[in-house]
């Protein structure tokens, strides 16, 4: 009797077991791929679309790297304007403070043009007063040097200023063939309007995402150009000093 119900109790405890390896394997089903998005909007993009979209890829390269360039050449200025106080005016002369500056510095540029300023004053020249001559050739340099360091900001205004045009161009071109597309098709269900219009919509995203970067590092190299113009202007205008008290024999 014992053993019956041993034999029984077995049973019933394996037939979960059983059951479980009777029934079919269930799978979850595989994740369904994106039918829209980059990807699609570029297989199924015409040529005027796909040529938009590498217009804005370039525009965004060029903003970024034009700001990386810039950046990079703002810190070695500002490197180079700590350099000039602290070696310049601990100079016997001119000459000896612009040959302690780096080559290619704003500042030695500045103090070399001051220079050759005081040498040629003379023939017609010399009828000019050496105050207004020496003024003229230090503002002249520090306009050269102001022209310097705008170059590539009219890269950073141009896309910032085109850039969600060229977006906005690519969405109307997008939804005017999605709807050409929709409407020889005939079927206008949510599905298939959806899908063709939104891929058509990421384009004046991508025109804002190239847009704000531009406009943004475009304002703040504009500042960081003014600071650093404040203290080239005022080396200048030391300079002009200088050279005046010494009547030009400084140099």
């Amino acid at each position: 009797m014992l053993r019956t119900a041993t034999a029984l109790l077995a049973t019933l405890a394996a037939l979960p077991a059983a059951a479980q390896s009777a029934l079919p394997a269930i799978q979850a089903p595989p994740a369904a791929a994106n039918p829209y998005g980059l990807g699609a909007l570029w297989a199924q993009g015409d040529i005027v679309s796909r040529i938009t979209i590498v217009l804005l890829v370039v525009m965004s390269l060029a903003s970024w790297y034009v700001l990386v360039a810039k950046l990079l050449a703002q810190s070695r200025m500002g490197g180079q304007g700590r350099v000039a106080n602290e070696r310049f005016w601990k100079a016997d002369s001119v000459q000896q403070g612009a040959e302690a500056l780096q080559p290619g510095s704003p500042y030695r540029f500045i103090a070399e043009s001051a220079i050759e300023a005081t040498r040629k004053h003379d023939g017609l020249i010399g009828k000019v007063d050496l105050n207004t001559w020496v003024a003229q050739s230090i503002e002249r340099a520090v306009g050269t040097v102001h022209s310097r360091t705008q170059e590539g900001l009219a890269v950073l205004a141009t896309v910032g200023s085109t850039a969600p045009f060229v977006g906005l161009f690519g969405t109307v071109w997008g939804i005017y063939n999605a709807l050409v597309r929709i409407g020889a098709s005939g079927q206008a269900s949510i599905d298939k309007v959806a899908g063709p219009v939104g891929e058509a919509l990421i384009m004046t995203a991508i025109g804002l995402a190239v847009a704000v970067p531009a406009v943004l590092g475009y304002n703040w190299l504009v500042r960081r150009n003014k600071v650093a113009m404040d203290t080239v202007r005022a080396f200048g205008s030391d300079l002009h000093t200088v050279l005046l008290a010494t009547g030009g024999k400084g140099a």
